[in-house]
């Protein structure tokens, strides 16, 4: 099958992945309320059709973290995207990088910045959260600016961690007894090509960033246990001098939906601000993305670039975002899923689509510039 639209990738791996994967990356918190809204509330935004303008030439770069960027797309961290493809991170980075789009490493890579790095010869972005173990931070700070890192990601949106009932049911999550890895076993029985392609010739299945703390290991099980005494629930505004003290490159913050906390993270250094609920894994019941996105604008103006991310699915959600104020999107799912359905060709394919679509979007709007879009481009109601 050759995907026609992103929505293939989601349905190829689906039938590729073990069950705990797919539910991971497809699922969110609770009721999963704000992940929908993240998808339906783009959908409701009508885009206004103009005609008989000039669109002979259409203009879709920009520039994203103070780099050129083709499209105003990066690559959004996702954690454990090495088990949706053989060292999964590494060609996504390397898909990204050949398209010419920014790639942001999850700090719950399976890849370690190590690895990427040396696989890559574009600088990528490094996500981190705030740790208690400030040493661990530093280090790993230090490492990433030594390979040439000069952006980092700061999500701040996960001081403490929603319960996700998918990852519950498939026993991603809960207790990591030798019941729950035997389902995971199970899953991946049923599951030959990725337990052949990926789970044997994939290996070493770690978190490469984490390894140098987890003296028990730093696979699957033993991080989700070392995640709940390590990540660091009394962060606050304060802890951003002590960012800045150890970081002297382009600081991101990611996981801001209020402008209070916007204006807040200007006031602390903040280059970028993501507008992001964290794909609707999070705080189930909080406002969607694109629905927090004009009061964010209206509040920083031009103080920091200002990205989103949340329920794109298309090229056309791409502009939606951008009509309303975003300089560019990350995507999450999308990147992982076509990442588990074809590899780097899958992500490279998947940008290919996105690029088509957006280019049509904006002639049918007479609009040749993704640098210039507004709210004009949308109906009003």
């Amino acid at each position: 099958m050759t995907p026609a639209c992103l929505d293939d990738f989601r349905l190829i791996a689906r039938r590729r992945l073990p069950r705990f994967l797919f539910d991971y990356a497809d699922g969110g918190s609770y009721s999963e309320g704000t992940m929908r809204a993240n998808i339906a509330d783009l959908q409701k935004l009508t885009l206004r059709q103009q005609v008989m303008r000039d669109v002979s030439t259409i203009d879709l770069s920009t520039t994203l973290f103070d780099r050129p960027a083709t499209l105003p797309v990066a690559l959004g961290p996702v954690g454990l995207a090495g088990l949706y493809a053989r060292r999964g991170e590494v060609q996504a980075a390397r898909a990204a990088e050949e398209a010419g789009v920014p790639f942001v490493l999850s700090a719950v890579s399976c890849c370690g910045i190590e690895e990427v790095a040396a696989a890559t010869t574009r600088p990528f972005a490094l996500q981190l959260y705030m740790i208690r173990d400030r040493a661990f931070m530093r280090d790993l700070l230090a490492r990433a600016a030594e390979l040439g890192t000069d952006t980092l990601v700061l999500t701040v949106d996960l001081a403490v961690q929603s319960a996700r009932y998918r990852d519950m049911r498939s026993g991603l999550a809960g207790p990591q007894g030798l019941g729950t890895q035997w389902r995971r076993f199970a899953q991946i029985a049923r599951h030959p090509g990725w337990a052949w392609d990926v789970g044997a010739r994939g290996g070493p299945h770690t978190l490469g960033n984490f390894a140098p703390v987890m003296r028990e290991g730093a696979g699957l099980s033993q991080f989700l246990a070392w995640v709940g005494r390590n990540f660091d629930p009394s962060i606050s505004w304060a802890d951003m001098d002590w960012i800045r003290e150890h970081w002297g490159g382009r600081l991101v913050m990611k996981g801001v939906l209020d402008p209070d906390d916007a204006v807040a993270a200007c006031n602390a250094g903040a280059d970028t601000v993501i507008v992001s609920n964290h794909g609707g894994r999070q705080l189930d019941g909080a406002p969607s993305s694109i629905a927090a996105l004009p009061a964010v604008v209206d509040a920083i103006g031009d103080r920091a670039e200002i990205l989103m991310d949340g329920g794109i699915r298309s090229g056309v959600d791409v502009l939606r975002a951008l009509a309303l104020g975003a300089r560019g999107v990350l995507l999450g799912r999308p990147w992982v899923f076509a990442l588990a359905a074809g590899g780097g060709a899958g992500v490279t394919r998947m940008l290919d689509l996105l690029r088509h679509e957006m280019a049509v979007a904006m002639a049918l709007t007479g609009q040749t510039d993704v640098k210039r879009l507004s709210p004009d481009m949308l109906l009003a109601g």
